[in-house]
Formats: structure tokens, C-alpha cells, sequence
């Protein structure tokens, strides 16, 4: 039989479900269960001005969930990050307070409670960052160690009473002002998606980050500062982290050592959703801000949904478990060629 009458060779089609999963991970899936419970729920959950304000109250995860891409894609995770806004907003309250007795110039003022916020964050990230890179401690171990030591000296600080008096400045511009008539809080998280973007997608470090995450000993054999990475990662995830807590701080005007105390785990949950490989070097910067928004999004159903707060925790934890067993098909996947 000649070439041109045998018969055409049937390639079978790729299942383009099989395919978005493997591309993407589950939150495209999670995602449209979620809009259509819902919405099923409450003719007010779709509503244009309910879907602003989700906007609005997920700016503080997104960017915590950004700091915490940057270390789950380098091999480890950040336990901490809770603990550095703690930190960050008690730090910063008590310079403002003190500044203010020395200063005349409210912006000094201002700027000194921020630097302290810091410095205190960037002592934070090096801890535990020096910890895995260069001690080999787990870096579930350090963070945890660190998270519970930090959480202790807020407290201590503080005496478990929140901190007032800052200036009204502060909290009127971070909290509550608006930029070009975009909410500051909005504002800067746009600049760090961006900026996060360009660094992990068209610098030298991001890729590095990628090749740590991915096989730290070939990146090694690369020729790549592993440790240096490392610790890089965990100090970035840290100060941005500190910038939350200095905009949470000014959203609540006051500083406290009980903040952030959730973000650990709805930053974890945010990015493994969003496609964030708990092995490292997968993850992309659109994707976790999207998985922020959907978890804050599922909060905003249940709250209207009139859902316990107990009960939420309950779902929070299960859509986190979920995402990893999922997370663990989608890498066996990706290892098979899928």
C-alpha cells in the first residue's frame, strides 16, 4: 500500500481539563465551584460592590501570599510571617509613640515607625533564612521556632494591650487615603505584583530562585550561591510581610501584637491552590494572586452565608489539605510527561 492511500494515523486529543490542571493546578476548578455555591447562596455575593470590597480585603494576603511564593518556590516555607506583622506592627507603634516626643516633623515621625517595622522584619528573614541555609535546620522547624519566639517578645512589649496613639496622619494616608483615587493599600500591592513579576520572570535572581527550588545540588554544580538564595528568600518574604503589617497597622490605628495571626496558613493554602508546588520551583506570581483573592473571596461567602467563624476554620483547613493531595497528583503528572 502506497503512502497515499494508507490510512491517516489517529493522534488521541489531549483532555483539555487533564491539561488545564496540569498547567494551572486547581484553582481555576476551586474557583468556579465557589462562584456558583455562592451565588446559589446570596443574590448579594456577585454584586459589583461586593466583589470591590473582596478586592479591597485581599490586598494584605496577596502580598503576604507573594513573600510566601518566593520561599515555597525555593524548596522551604515561612511559618513566620504572621509572627514578622506581629512584630513589624508592635515595632512600629512603639517608635511612632516614642517618635513623636522627639520629632516635630510628622513625616520623621512616620518614617521612623516604618524603619523600625523594618529592621525588625529584616532581623526576622536573616534568622531564618542563616537557620536553613547555612545550619540545615527544616525550614518548617526554624520558621515554627522563630514564629513562637517572635509571637512571645509582641506580647512581652506590649503586655497584650494594644498600642495607641499613633498619629492620625498615619493611619489617614495608609489606612484609609487614596492615590491618583486608588486606595493606597491597592496602590502598593499593584507596585509589588508588578514588581514581583518582573523580578521572578526577568531577573537573575528570580531564576536562580526557580533553580534552587527546583534541584538545589544541580543549581549548586551551576555554579548558583545557594545559600545566598536562600536567605534572600526568606529576608524578602519577611519585609514584605513588614509592609503589611505597617498597612495593617494603619487600617486598625493602633499596634498589636494578635495581627496577622491567621496569615500563615492562608498564605500557605493561597499558594498551593494557586498552582505553587510544596516541592519547589513551580509557581507563578498571577496565579497566587488570584488564589488570595479566591480565599478571600470563599471568607466573603461565608460570611454572608452567615457560616460560624469556627466553621470556617474547619473549611479553610480542608480546602488546604485538598489543594496538597491535588498538588501531589498534578507533580506526579507533570514527573510522567502527563
Amino acid at each position: 500500500m502506497s503512502d497515499a492511500t494508507a490510512p491517516a494515523q489517529v493522534t488521541p486529543r489531549a483532555n483539555p481539563i487533564k491539561t488545564l490542571f496540569i498547567r494551572v493546578g486547581v484553582l481555576p476548578f476551586f474557583l468556579g465551584i465557589a462562584l456558583v455555591v455562592f451565588s446559589f447562596m446570596s443574590d448579594k455575593f456577585l454584586t459589583g460592590q461586593n466583589l470591590m470590597n473582596v478586592a479591597r480585603q485581599s490586598v494584605y494576603l496577596v502580598l503576604v501570599s507573594l513573600g510566601q511564593m518566593l520561599v515555597l518556590v525555593s524548596g522551604g516555607f515561612d511559618l513566620s510571617v504572621g509572627t514578622a506583622i506581629a512584630l513589624t506592627s508592635v515595632a512600629s507603634a512603639l517608635s511612632m509613640t516614642w517618635a513623636a516626643g522627639v520629632f516635630d516633623s510628622m513625616f520623621l515621625i512616620i518614617a521612623t515607625g516604618i524603619l523600625a517595622g523594618g529592621c525588625v522584619a529584616l532581623i526576622v528573614g536573616l534568622i531564618n533564612g542563616v537557620g536553613v541555609a547555612y545550619f540545615e535546620v527544616s525550614p518548617f522547624i526554624m520558621t515554627l521556632g522563630v514564629s513562637s519566639v517572635g509571637a512571645g517578645l509582641a506580647l512581652f512589649m506590649t503586655g497584650g494591650i494594644p498600642i495607641s496613639g499613633l498619629p492620625f496622619a498615619f493611619g489617614d494616608t495608609f489606612g484609609f487615603g487614596k492615590w491618583f483615587g486608588v486606595p493606597v493599600p491597592v496602590f502598593i500591592a499593584v507596585i509589588c505584583i508588578v514588581v514581583m513579576w518582573l523580578m521572578m520572570s526577568r531577573t537573575t535572581l528570580g531564576t536562580r530562585i526557580y533553580a534552587v527550588g527546583g534541584n538545589i545540588k544541580a543549581a549548586h554544580l551551576s555554579a548558583i550561591d545557594t545559600k545566598k538564595t536562600l536567605v534572600l528568600a526568606y529576608v524578602l518574604c519577611s519585609l514584605i510581610a513588614a509592609l503589611t503589617g505597617v498597612l495593617l497597622t494603619a487600617r486598625v490605628e493602633s499596634g498589636e501584637a494578635n495581627l496577622g495571626g491567621t496569615m500563615a496558613l492562608e498564605s500557605i493554602a493561597a499558594c498551593v491552590i494557586a498552582g505553587v508546588s510544596l516541592r519547589g520551583g513551580i509557581g507563578r506570581v498571577q496565579n497566587v494572586v488570584l488564589g488570595a483573592f479566591f480565599i478571600v473571596m470563599v471568607q466573603n461567602g461565608m460570611n454572608i452565608a452567615r457560616v460560624s467563624s469556627y466553621m470556617q476554620m474547619v473549611l479553610l483547613g480542608s480546602l488546604l489539605i485538598l489543594a496538597v493531595i491535588f498538588d501531589q497528583m498534578r507533580y506526579r503528572m507533570i514527573m510522567r510527561g502527563a
